[in-house]
């Protein structure tokens, strides 16, 4: 049974956020503010974290950073009243793999949680997947490891997951809904900027420190996975 940390410091939402995970079957934690979520997490190792924004003492952001730098594979999912572009784009880049706005249906929010905690099953499914090997870039899914020129790089799991999802279909346009399919278990609404993040994220660490450029955008549409030297490109996409 799958374990979830709720930081929230509105007793009414926390209270009701907590009695319907019970009743959908989740073990839970509760905690009122960033510092004694953080310790909690710290100690029970959660599987997801239902994180507010706007907590008293040590903020939805910094708890996603501090938290990522122990734990890279818990789920964060943020739950605020901020909807504008740049406050969920900040949120992103502090470590949240998804976003949720208040006010919010609690079915919406228990899909988003059972898509994130199926991150497990998606685990297996890399495991199983075969070695990548395209420019200078290696991908071992069963190793949950990525090589740029022999050097390793630096992704978080929804990263590596969405590199496994594009370099799996060379060539193919995937597009932003069936990647969201693929990598988060559902599609995100047209104005969510997800997966822009995750890929703008996700090709600083391949394609920096790489001679080719491996993401190109289809714009409108979506992603298209196609190594190419930078050397022999006119500009950038």
């Amino acid at each position: 049974m799958s374990l979830i940390l709720v930081v929230e410091d509105d007793p009414i939402i926390r209270t009701t956020v907590e009695y319907a995970l019970k009743r959908a079957g989740f073990d839970t934690l509760t905690a009122e503010d960033g510092q004694h979520g953080l310790d909690l997490a710290r100690e029970m190792h959660p599987d997801l974290v239902l994180l507010d924004l706007m907590l008293p003492g040590l903020d939805g952001y910094r708890f996603a950073e501090q938290i990522r730098q122990a734990d890279r594979d818990v789920a964060i999912i943020m739950v605020t009243a901020l909807d504008q572009p740049r406050d969920k784009i900040r949120g992103l880049d502090a470590g949240a793999d998804d976003y949720v706005t208040k006010p919010f249906s609690m079915d919406e929010l228990l899909a988003r949680i059972r898509a994130n905690l199926r991150r497990v099953r998606e685990r297996k499914v890399l495991e199983n997947a075969k070695t990548i090997e395209v420019g200078d870039l290696v991908i071992r899914p069963n190793d949950l490891v990525a090589t740029v020129d022999g050097q390793p790089a630096k992704l978080r799991l929804k990263e590596f997951q969405l590199l496994v999802a594009l370099a799996s279909n060379p060539g193919a346009l995937m597009s932003r809904e069936r990647l969201s399919r693929e990598v988060w278990g559902y599609e995100f609404v047209s104005s969510s900027r997800t997966i822009d993040v995750h890929i703008r994220r996700l090709r600083q660490a391949i394609e920096e420190p790489s001679r080719y450029r491996y993401i190109h955008t289809v714009h409108g549409v979506g992603y298209r996975f196609e190594p190419r030297l930078k050397s022999e490109m006119p500009g950038q996409d």
